[in-house]
C-alpha cells in the first residue's frame, strides 16, 4: 500500500467568514467527518504547525504579513473584498502554509509517499502583497520556494486543477524554470486570468501551462485533455516533486464553479498522476486543498483522491474516448508551446 498521509488542524476551523460565505468552516468538518468514517487506521496523520516567518518571506512582502497578522487585532474584517478575516484568521492562515511544508517535509523524511495537505484558507490566488480570491497565503508557493531553497529540487512540477485560475501561483513562478505550472480553468470565471498565451517570461519562458477549458466540457474530454498534456510534461520536464493545487469546484454541484464533473473524475484524474508518478520513479507527491464550495461534494472528491492514491492499481494504456473539440484544444496547447521545446519536442 502506498504510505499516504494527511495534515489536519483544528485551528484551520478558526477562519470565520461569516454565514453566507462559501469558504466556510463547514467545508473542512464534511472533510474531517468523512475521513473519520471512511479511513480509519488507513492514513498517516501529520501535525500541522505555523511556517518560520522567513518561509513566509520567500513569497510574501513583510508589510503584506504584517498586515495579515494585525487583523488579530478585530473581530471582523477584510483583506480584499472576497476574503474576509476574523481574530484568528491570521493563525489559520500561518498554520496553512506551515502545513504544506510539514506535508512535504513528510514526503523527503520517506514518513509519506503521498501527501495531503487539507487545509484553510485556500492559497492559490493570493500574490505577493495582497489576498483575494478567499486566499490570504499562497501556500503551495510558499512550499515550492522552500523545497527549493532548502532541500534543492531543480524541477517542480505543479498541478492546478481548481476551475479558477491560480493567477497568484503564476505570478510567483512566472519567470522560473524550475517550476512549471500548468492549470486547467475556467477564464469565465474570477480572476479571469490564464490565457493560452500566457506562457512565462525571461528563462520561465515556456515553463507557465494554461488550458482554458469550456465550462460545457464532459469528463472523458477534460480527462482527455489532461492525459495528452501531463504525461508529456512529467515524460519530457523530468520533475523531481509533484506538487497539486487541488481544488474540486469543477464539480457539478459546486456553487460557483459552472462544470460538470464528478468524485469518479478526480479518482480517474488522481489514479492517471499515480501511474505517471509510478512510470517516472515513484515521485513524492504533495496535494494541498483548493476550492470546492459544496461541502458534501467536496468531502466525496477528497475521498475519491486518497481512494486513487491508498489503493492505486496500475492501469494498462489505453485509448481515452474524446471528441474531435477536445483533440483540437490539446493541439492548440502543443503549437502555443511548440516553440519553447520543454513538454512538446
Amino acid at each position: 500500500m502506498i504510505k499516504t498521509g494527511i495534515v489536519t488542524d483544528k485551528r484551520f476551523l478558526e477562519h470565520k467568514t461569516g454565514h453566507i460565505h462559501p469558504e466556510h468552516p463547514g467545508r473542512l468538518k464534511a472533510i474531517y467527518r468523512m475521513l473519520k468514517k471512511d479511513f480509519p487506521g488507513r492514513l498517516i496523520h501529520i501535525t500541522a504547525e505555523p511556517a518560520p516567518l522567513e518561509y513566509l518571506e520567500y513569497v510574501h512582502t513583510p508589510i503584506y504579513i504584517e498586515k495579515v497578522l494585525r487583523t488579530a487585532n478585530h473581530d471582523f474584517t477584510s483583506l480584499a473584498p472576497d476574503t474576509p478575516a476574523s481574530a484568528m484568521t491570521y493563525l489559520a492562515a500561518w498554520v496553512a502554509a506551515g502545513a504544506c511544508i510539514k506535508g512535504l517535509d513528510s514526503l523527503i523524511s520517506g514518513q509519506c509517499d503521498i501527501c495531503f495537505s487539507l487545509v484553510r484558507p485556500p492559497g492559490h490566488h493570493a500574490l505577493s502583497d495582497r489576498a483575494g480570491g478567499f486566499c490570504i497565503f499562497n501556500n503551495l508557493g510558499i512550499t515550492a520556494q522552500y523545497a527549493i531553497k532548502c532541500h534543492g529540487f531543480k524541477r517542480i512540477l505543479i498541478i492546478d486543477w481548481d476551475i479558477h485560475h491560480g493567477n497568484g501561483l503564476q505570478e510567483i513562478f512566472y519567470k522560473q524554470k524550475n517550476v512549471l505550472y500548468l492549470s486547467s480553468h475556467d477564464t469565465l470565471l474570477y480572476p479571469y486570468t490564464g490565457n493560452w498565451e500566457e506562457t512565462g517570461d525571461g528563462e520561465g519562458k515556456g515553463y507557465t501551462v494554461n488550458l482554458p477549458v469550456p465550462r460545457d466540457l464532459d469528463e472523458k474530454e477534460f480527462y482527455y485533455i489532461y492525459q495528452e498534456t501531463i504525461s508529456c510534461v512529467i515524460r519530457q520536464y523530468k520533475p523531481d516533486l509533484i506538487m497539486i493545487s487541488a481544488g474540486f469546484d469543477a464539480h457539478y454541484k459546486d456553487p460557483i464553479g459552472r462544470s460538470k464533473m464528478t468524485e469518479q473524475f478526480f479518482f480517474q484524474l488522481m489514479n492517471l498522476i499515480m501511474g505517471l508518478r509510478q512510470e517516472a520513479g515513484n515521485l513524492p507527491v504533495l496535494l494541498a486543498l483548493e476550492g470546492g464550495y459544496h461541502p458534501q461534494a467536496l468531502a466525496g472528491c477528497v475521498k475519491s483522491t486518497l481512494m486513487a492514491a491508498l489503493d492505486f492499481i496500475p492501469k494498462q494504456n489505453t485509448a481515452c474516448p474524446h471528441t474531435s473539440r477536445a483533440e483540437a484544444l490539446v493541439h492548440k496547447a502543443r503549437e502555443i508551446h511548440k516553440p519553447y521545446n520543454v513538454w512538446t519536442n
